[in-house]
């Protein structure tokens, strides 16, 4: 298939539900760990190099063919909030349906009856590449890529700030995300070379998990997660 399926794929209007979660963003702006673009450049680096990267290798390792049921056991222990579990298989499902509507395959098909309630979200991002013909480095691009842009996009949103500043963020960002996309993508072909999922990196990010399960009981919040 085209490589232009990396462009449907990551972008933002792509039905994956996306738009509805910030990204830990919400939590950390009431917080005041951002309030401006160096505070925003300074959550999406801390996020791109923990979360990000952790992302960005299941979805690598589903395209390389690592088992679906593996990498969602990886991805919930990688993820100790059950706020973010939650989060993470509600993405993984509204991602799933968008996906077999784009690229049906027999696989997605199967993965869907085996997790009723949603896999991981960068599980099903890696097979709906897989489906679409891209790479595991396709798909380490676009989960790292959508860490960050998330978060950038909600902050926008959630500060007014100047859209043009969120974007020079992200822009600026780009050479990391190059190395986080290169990382992921070793690691899962170590993993799917015969290591098994211990390969893969578990990236940590305290303040992520704690403002998650801090979020998820405000009575009135602008995003679900």
């Amino acid at each position: 298939m085209s490589r232009a399926a990396l462009l449907v794929l990551a972008d933002g209007r792509f039905p994956a539900g996306g738009h509805a979660h910030s990204g830990g963003a919400e939590a950390a702006v009431k917080a005041g760990r951002i309030a401006d673009a160096a505070g925003l450049e300074s959550f999406c680096r801390g996020r791109l190099h923990t979360a990000g990267l952790v992302s960005a290798a299941l979805a690598a390792a589903a395209v390389l063919g690592v088992a679906p049921s593996e990498l969602d056991a990886a991805a919930d222990a990688r993820t100790p909030s059950p706020a973010l579990r939650a989060a993470a298989r509600k993405l993984g499902r509204q991602l799933m349906r968008a996906a077999r509507a784009t690229w049906p395959s027999d696989e997605l098909d199967a993965v869907a009856r085996e997790f009723p309630k949603g896999a991981h979200q960068p599980v099903v991002l890696g097979l709906a590449a897989r489906a679409a013909g891209l790479e595991p480095m396709d798909a380490a691009y676009c989960a790292a890529y959508e860490c960050v842009s998330g978060a950038s996009s909600a902050t926008v949103r959630l500060l007014s700030l100047d859209p043009f500043d969120a974007t020079a963020v992200l822009a600026r960002l780009a050479p990391e995300l190059d190395r986080v996309a290169d990382r992921a993508v070793e690691a899962a072909s170590r993993a799917a070379a015969g290591e098994g999922t211990d390969a893969l990196p578990s990236a940590s990010a305290p303040l992520l998990e704690i403002g998650a399960e801090l979020h998820a009981a405000w009575p009135v919040r602008l995003f679900a997660s």
